[in-house]
């Protein structure tokens, strides 16, 4: 990113810039190169301006600056030490315009070139922090104050021979070059960091759609209130309930139709009637649990959205029946459903720490699969405390006895109608 600002090319940037930089060194070097590159050029600029006016100093000060300038560069280039370049470049910048003042003469016969030294505090600010640029700005402080008391008391530079108009040409350029020079590192500076910012903002607007693609994908796989207590909790979930509502749903004929269908219609097919399933637990508050081949499994009062969820799951469990048998896309399948619900208590949890599972355990469960088992097509059986839960609103057939393997004898009803009036 930085390398495009000042346009390095490929050899050049795999020598100025470290697989490990981050995109702020990055943009530091490259900081540090263009003010190296421009005030190599102002030198150059400064003494050929002063020769056309036919004014000639000694050029030590500026070829010296610019041989050890160049030569930081190049080393630089060459070990990759960025600190060593940093401290060269800024102790130029520092005392080189000092230097050319004194050689002048004083402050004004120099027309200010001692501003050009303030480049090393900003810069400092820039490559090293607000803090580590404080010695540098109190060391362009003190020598801005020895400069001074030299001039008030010994008055060096008076018969220097350069003109007041040269010395208020060079005064007026001195100042626009300085602030032009600070004002392009600035805006170059603010630009990148505009750009870094810009580019972080698009990695976080990634970041946040993978976060929200993984949410949904966490809340397919978890209840919701799961799901919340795992992104505060990494600790084992397990949780009692009193009462809870659980209904099995078991798809008949769809074994038969795995020897006739191809695995793709299949999936689709099966796939086509869970997601129906899907829908109605949403539209009715409940849980969906899980699916176990062609059974599917829901549970209502594990979160308290509302108080009667045993009547909300045999609205659902009634509309199921009605969505396989009616439905035509699944009644030209002759596929079938028995379902068995019970409420009572049991324990919720959460398994494993991969492909996390949340499941319910207990009687309860294991009565309503024994209800699904045993029930006929198109029917849904309950358990009696289910039953006297429903039994003023919904038709029943029933009492009736079964003999369930490893609990003995069930007393059970045929939940038959929608909510009425008790005849």
């Amino acid at each position: 990113m930085g390398s495009k600002s000042i346009g390095l090319d490929g050899a050049l940037e795999s020598r100025v810039y470290l697989p490990s930089d981050t995109k702020e060194t990055k943009l530091k070097k490259d900081l540090l190169i263009l003010t190296c590159g421009l005030m190599n050029i102002g030198v150059v600029g400064w003494l050929g301006i002063y020769w056309s006016m036919g004014i000639q100093f000694s050029t030590t000060v500026p070829l010296g600056y610019q041989v050890i300038s160049v030569t930081s560069l190049a080393i630089f280039l060459i070990t990759r030490n960025f600190n060593f370049f940093r401290i060269i470049q800024l102790s130029l910048f520092l005392f080189a315009p000092f230097i050319m003042q004194w050689s002048i003469g004083n402050y004004v016969t120099s027309s200010g070139v001692a501003l050009w030294a303030f480049l090393s505090p900003l810069g400092a600010m820039f490559l090293y922090g607000y803090r580590e640029s404080i010695p540098w700005f109190t060391a362009y402080i003190i020598l801005n104050a020895l400069s001074g008391f030299f001039d008030y008391y010994l008055m060096t530079g008076i018969q220097s021979g350069v003109p007041l108009k040269t010395i208020a040409v060079f005064f007026s350029l001195n100042f626009v070059v300085v602030s032009t020079i600070i004002f392009l590192l600035v805006r170059f500076f603010v630009q990148e960091q505009e750009n870094i910012k810009k580019h972080l903002d698009e990695e976080h607007s990634l970041l946040l759609l993978e976060q929200q693609k993984s949410e949904r994908l966490l809340l397919n796989m978890l209840p919701v209130h799961i799901t919340k207590r795992l992104k505060q909790n990494s600790a084992t979930i397990a949780d009692g309930h009193a009462d809870i509502t659980v209904a099995f749903a078991d798809i008949i004929n769809f074994t038969r139709l795995t020897e006739e269908m191809s695995p793709q219609q299949m999936v689709v097919l099966l796939n086509g009637v869970f997601s129906s399933f899907d829908s109605l637990v949403e539209k009715y508050d409940l849980e969906k649990i899980k699916t176990i081949g062609d059974a599917y499994m829901a549970a209502g009062g594990l979160v308290n959205v509302h108080s009667d969820y045993v009547s909300a799951m045999a609205d659902m469990t009634l509309e199921m029946i009605e969505l396989i048998t009616v439905k035509p896309e699944f009644r030209k399948y002759n596929l079938g459903i028995h379902i068995g619900i019970s409420t009572g208590p049991l324990v919720g949890g959460v398994i494993g720490t991969k492909r996390l599972v949340y499941d319910l355990w207990g009687d309860t469960v294991n009565v309503a699969s024994r209800l699904s088992t045993y029930s006929v097509s198109g029917k849904i059986q309950v358990d009696t405390t289910t039953y006297n839960r429903l039994r003023n609103r919904y038709q029943f057939d029933g009492p009736h006895k079964i003999t369930v393997k490893g609990k003995g004898e069930l007393t059970m009803y045929w939940l038959e109608g929608a909510p009425q009036a008790a005849k």
